[in-house]
């Protein structure tokens, strides 16, 4: 794999924007559409969808 194809994004809660916020990688070759990932929201304390932002 050449380097460079991995890429970090920023995953935001959709339930309530603003107050979790997660960092990962991603293929760009592999993954042309933006990640949705269940994570934990510390503040509603509960598992929520989070998007990638921009």
């Amino acid at each position: 794999m050449a380097e460079g194809d991995r890429i970090q994004v920023t995953l935001e809660c959709t339930e309530a924007p603003g107050t979790s916020r997660y960092t990962t990688t991603k293929n760009r070759r592999n993954d042309d559409d933006r990640l949705e990932l269940m994570k934990y929201n510390p503040k509603l304390q509960k598992h929520t969808l989070h998007r990638e932002t921009k």
